[in-house]
């Protein structure tokens, strides 16, 4: 199964919604690799890496968010896989 990394960079009402805990596991669920954190500008931005399928319903997912949160962009670009398994929240 081939496997891919992107950045996704989500936009929005996406901080102080358990925006980051809530995308950790949705990741882990989907067993993908990768970090997800805070900018200073309010956004968030999600390193994710695995299979092709599980990494495109996972930014699909981020379209949503978790229930508090209200997602105006997500923009993503291919990138280098992260260097270890699993999934961090990044503070």
């Amino acid at each position: 199964m081939p496997k891919t990394a992107v950045l996704a960079h989500v936009t929005g009402r996406v901080q102080g919604v358990w925006f980051r805990a809530w995308t950790k596991a949705e990741a882990d669920e989907r067993t993908l690799s990768g970090w997800v954190r805070n900018e200073a500008d309010g956004s968030v931005t999600a390193l994710i890496s695995g299979p092709e399928a599980e990494v495109a319903g996972m930014v699909a997912a981020l379209h949503d968010g978790p229930p508090a949160a209200r997602v105006s962009d997500v923009t993503t670009e291919p990138c280098e896989p992260p260097g270890k398994p699993g999934f961090r929240i990044l503070r």
